[in-house]
């Protein structure tokens, strides 16, 4: 089923997910549709909210040479198989160790910022097999790993924003917004 990426103003995003009790086959579509829509949107990662949807589900998927601590290194997370679908992530620690960067997102079509984010994240998440893990992830991986909990938490890319980076996007965003709640009759 095709899936449609939710913008900036559906109230959708502001939601905070409810977690899965168990990994059933609508939840497997579920992700496998959400791999495909992110795919076709060229994203790296994708929160169920961003659908329309409320599961605390995520799908993550990096080209290799993201996933390295340095052009044409070693990949930082070979064991990983991409795409990756993570049930009821949970960051559990966090590294003091942070990096700025510039971050997009599938909702705010057009849109960046510079977004600090922590280096390395442990995280706990099930699995599509319904196996309960926690790992350590890395550099990109964690970044966008942060992007897509915060989407469950009903954390925007604007939320991310400082005052003079909104005043300089400020039509943008309200331009966003207005066409999205004019498309779902909200206006």
């Amino acid at each position: 089923m095709k899936l449609d990426i939710r913008t900036y103003g559906d109230p959708i995003l502001r939601t905070h997910a409810k977690p899965v009790t168990r990994i059933t086959d609508e939840l497997r579509a579920l992700a496998k549709d959400m791999i495909a829509a992110m795919r076709s949107e060229n994203g790296v990662g994708l929160a169920a909210e961003q659908v329309g949807r409320r599961e605390a589900v995520i799908v993550v998927e990096l080209p290799p040479d993201y996933d390295t601590e340095v052009e044409g290194g070693p990949r930082l997370h070979p064991d990983i198989e991409m795409p990756w679908v993570l049930f009821n992530p949970e960051i559990v620690r966090a590294s003091a160790e942070t990096e700025v960067s510039n971050e997009g997102c599938l909702s705010f079509p057009d849109i960046t910022t510079q977004v600090t984010r922590a280096v390395e994240i442990t995280l706990k998440y099930v699995d599509i097999h319904g196996q309960a893990h926690e790992r350590v992830v890395r550099k990109f991986l964690a970044r966008v790993l942060q992007h897509e909990t915060d989407h469950l938490n009903g954390v925007l890319l604007v939320d991310h924003m400082s005052a003079i980076k909104k005043i300089s996007l400020r039509g943008q965003l309200k331009r966003l917004k207005q066409d999205t709640e004019d498309s779902l009759g909200l206006g």
